[in-house]
């Protein structure tokens, strides 16, 4: 695929990181040099309200509230699904992870597909990659692993994970490391940069949080930091996983908010801690730091200061919205926001055009967020589509898997027993034939300013749903009566991009001639 025609700051972006021209291995050296940092940060579970910038009443969020102060903070950013496997496969390649069958949590990416570390790597990068991976097994021997997805250190675990995680590096057999969960993975990530200046090589780390996942856990001090929470607080239960048996346990709000809250602090005391080690290495000014989360918060967050409707697994914004901030100081020099709608599918886009390599030939979602670097006030020019896909109504267990199950088997514990396991196995099958009933789904197409809902899972509501999404953020108030005609034109173009979906499903984009 030709990249688009580059914007102004692209060209400035360009002229600075490819100055030189000499053919001369010094010429060369001094283009990669001037190549940029690139760290992308993602929370496991860390819905929009949960910063201290964006008004939460309670959550302590320091490092984050200054990046969002000092840096180019997004107001309307969303996870390109509203759980975390599909979420985590979005942000890897810029498409959409119905394309590959990344469709629920503990569906694999397939192993055609091209990473943004696979295309960092060929502009001479070091990759490497911490903590939660989730679109596959971390083994060595897994298709799919951080390994065969173009990163070259990997420390990580096939799920989510709390304190003293128990990670595998570069594949080998899982080993426990002592330690806050966010504070072990930043402190590897700290060691590969290093590592990596040694060499003379720009780096590229991606670094997922296990915070502030369920079931939670926190440093003593951090818990005590939540004491003083509303006493109304413990009047409710919710449900979670327990640390000690691994299954459902009813739980006072009031004291599971305490811990939450404790690994929200503490991951992100973490990322000041690599904010810090950045500045005292003369590495800041020319490192792209980003961080956003995975999906809105789940309902065992208890919906506290919520401001948005529904929560994780939804559609509405209450489980797609996400908090999202990054700082360039050599390219965003000022404070900024943008209510630009975002996505994490935009991030290879952006990635590729910060370093100007090519993208992908093939269907991308995404595209390079740039241009609001340079003006905020800039707004989305192509619809942003989301789809809940249904593969229980597609496969059957006698459906072909693309992956040999052997190969999808994890080997990193967790807390959490699900089919009387503490592992996690991982599933993809191949789509062969494309079907009329396979459009079918919650699913969002968002254009101009307006949100429509087709199939939405709210109890209360029914039919087709339109909102003015910049003036009815809670989508409160229902236009689709009003505006019938560009309901069906908004229906004709959300169906157009999903049977380009299907296509892709099945292996289409990796045929060649």
């Amino acid at each position: 695929m030709i990249l688009k025609m580059r914007t102004e700051l692209s060209l400035v972006i360009i002229a600075i990181f490819i100055s030189s021209c000499s053919s001369t291995e010094n010429g060369k050296n001094k283009e990669k040099e001037d190549l940029p940092n690139i760290i992308l940060l993602m929370g496991d579970d860390h819905g929009w309200d949960e910063v201290g910038y964006n008004g939460h009443p309670f959550v302590k969020t320091p490092v984050l509230n200054e990046m969002a102060a000092s840096g180019l903070r997004f107001d309307r950013f969303y996870s390109g699904h509203s759980t975390c496997s599909p979420t985590r496969g979005s942000f890897l390649t810029g498409r959409h992870p119905n394309r590959y069958g990344t469709f629920t949590p503990n569906w694999s990416i397939r192993p055609e597909e091209i990473t943004i570390a696979d295309i960092l790597k060929e502009a001479g990068y070091s990759t490497a990659h911490f903590g939660k991976w989730h679109v596959g097994p971390v083994k060595k021997e897994s298709p799919t692993s951080p390994g065969a997805m173009g990163f070259d250190e990997w420390l990580s675990h096939d799920n989510f994970f709390e304190m003293d995680p128990v990670l595998s590096r570069n594949g080998e057999m899982p080993q426990k490391i002592v330690g806050e969960g966010s504070n072990v993975i930043i402190d590897e990530a700290i060691k590969f940069i290093e590592s990596s200046q040694n060499k003379n090589n720009p780096f590229l780390v991606v670094v997922w949080f296990g915070s502030p996942h369920e079931p939670y856990s926190g440093l003593p001090e951090d818990i005590a930091l939540y004491d003083n929470l509303p006493d109304s607080l413990a009047k409710k239960e919710v449900q979670l996983t327990s640390n000690e048996t691994g299954k459902r346990v009813s739980r006072s709000l009031r004291e599971v908010l305490k811990e939450r809250y404790a690994e929200i602090t503490a991951m992100d005391r973490s990322i000041g801690k690599l904010r810090s080690f950045l500045k005292e290495n003369n590495l800041r000014n020319n490192t792209l730091l980003m961080y956003c989360g995975d999906n809105g918060m789940p309902v065992s967050a208890g919906g506290t200061g919520l401001t948005r409707r529904e929560d994780k697994g939804s559609l509405y914004e209450g489980g797609i919205l996400v908090p999202a901030v990054v700082e360039w100081p050599v390219v965003i020099d000022k404070p900024s926001s943008t209510s630009a709608v975002s996505v994490t599918t935009d991030i290879l886009p952006t990635v590729a055009e910060m370093t100007n390599q090519a993208l992908p030939d093939r269907p991308i979602d995404g595209h390079s967020l740039l241009p609001y670097f340079e003006n905020p006030t800039m707004q989305r020019d192509k619809p942003l589509c989301f789809w809940q896909f249904q593969p229980k109504k597609v496969f059957t267990e006698k459906s072909e898997p693309y992956i040999e199950p052997e190969l999808q088997e994890g080997t990193t514990p967790l807390a959490k027993v699900m089919a009387g396991k503490y592992t996690r196995d991982f599933m993809n099958n191949k789509y062969k034939e494309i079907s009329e009933n396979h459009f079918q789904g919650e699913r969002v197409i968002m254009k101009d300013g307006f949100k429509l809902i087709l199939e939405g899972q709210s109890p209360n509501t029914m039919g087709d749903e339109l909102y003015d999404i910049e003036n009815d953020p809670r989508e409160i108030n229902n236009l689709a009566d009003q505006y019938p005609q560009w309901v069906e034109e908004m229906k004709t173009e959300l169906s157009n991009w999903q049977a380009s979906v299907l296509n892709s499903l099945t292996g289409g984009d990796y045929k060649t001639d």
